[in-house]
């Protein structure tokens, strides 16, 4: 594989949420990207995921070839899922192994996801070069499963060196940079009222239900002084009689272009604590409150935000409360310039750059 002549096959893999996927598609866009580091490169890419998470409609749209495996999920809990699970992670094996053997990839890719798992493994008994992406600041299951067998490890957070050795490298968190880089806000593409402040809530990737409750609960005063653009997750939406009222716009999900659009047209963002939200947020220095996940790695990443954004406990937050933060933030122009200055500087710049030289370090 060393011609010129010949592909560099990379094969990427993860899902079940959007999460997992966000950054590694930042990393095919910088390789697509016409820059001199990768000139004379010829690369081509494949993606394993899951066959009802969100990813296939992301990783489509950006190009990519999309295949699914079966999966499963082990829980630290007795379940008798897990039972069933462990049939689905061996089937899962033997595919990723099987696609493997017809694609012949140079580079095997994860940021985590259990579906990632079996392809790694797979990957490891083939011999391939295996790179995983430490996203948040604790690591999960997964990671811990597959970290062993990678030979590089990057990660979002310097303390996070620690807990991978000699094979660990900082790079920060990869964003899909080209996509956010919306140039001026366009009040036209959601039907926004020049005059009236927005507020874009995230429930995550699949969506959360508590925060859409909240949403729900809140809207009669929010839409009083500001505009919401709320994205719900699939068949998360709340209830239908709250659909035609004024200054309130509900999406299921949004693309990297529709994204792109509501974060540049929002004042203030309501999210979790994913990191990949959080580092486009970081990318766009935009003021966020953030809600994190309850007892998840979530509350670990929110810590790291926690000078940036104003941080809230799920259980804390009354609607009431929830609206009082939102409005006190989209009156004070000069704490959102706080915030935002202060998100900007949270993550480490030039990962995008980083991770590419490193990825091409193990494809010579």
């Amino acid at each position: 594989m060393n011609s010129k002549n010949k592909k560099q096959k990379i094969l990427l893999t993860g899902g079940g949420t959007g999460g997992s996927v966000t950054p590694l598609l930042a990393v095919v866009e910088e390789f697509n990207h016409p820059s001199p580091l990768y000139k004379g490169g010829k690369y081509e890419f494949l993606w394993l995921g899951t066959k009802d998470g969100p990813e296939r409609v992301m990783v489509e749209r950006a190009g990519i070839k999309f295949k699914t495996i079966a999966g499963g999920k082990w829980r630290r809990y007795f379940s008798l899922k897990n039972l069933a699970d462990i049939f689905k992670i061996k089937l899962g094996f033997w595919q990723a192994l099987w696609l493997m053997l017809k694609w012949r990839p140079n580079l095997v890719m994860s940021a985590g996801s259990f579906i990632s798992v079996p392809v790694i493994w797979a990957a490891w008994l083939l011999g391939v070069p295996i790179l995983i992406h430490q996203q948040d600041v604790r690591p999960g299951l997964a990671n811990k499963l597959m970290a062993p067998l990678a030979r590089v490890i990057t990660v979002t957070f310097k303390r996070s060196l620690v807990d991978y050795g000699q094979k660990a490298f900082w790079t920060g968190n990869m964003v899909r940079s080209k996509k956010l880089e919306v140039r001026s806000k366009n009040y036209n593409y959601f039907g926004l009222n020049e005059n009236l402040p927005v507020v874009l809530i995230l429930g995550g990737g699949t969506g959360a239900m508590a925060i859409n409750k909240l949403v729900g609960d809140s809207l009669g005063e929010l839409t009083k002084f500001c505009q919401i653009i709320h994205v719900t997750g699939k068949s998360k939406g709340i209830r239908n009689k709250e659909l035609g009222i004024r200054n309130y716009m509900q999406y299921e999900f949004f693309d990297a272009e529709q994204m792109a659009e509501a974060l540049k047209s929002a004042e203030v963002v309501v999210t979790r604590a994913g990191m990949g939200v959080l580092s486009e947020l970081s990318y766009l220095a935009k003021p966020a409150i953030i809600i994190p996940l309850p007892d998840s790695h979530q509350g670990e990443n929110a810590q790291m935000f926690k000078d940036a954004g104003l941080v809230f406990a799920q259980k804390d937050l009354t609607p009431e409360k929830f609206t009082g933060a939102i409005k006190n933030l989209v009156a004070d122009k000069e704490l959102q310039k706080e915030l935002g200055e202060k998100m900007g500087r949270v993550m480490k710049a030039g990962a995008n750059e980083a991770m590419v030289k490193i990825i091409l370090g193990l494809l010579k």
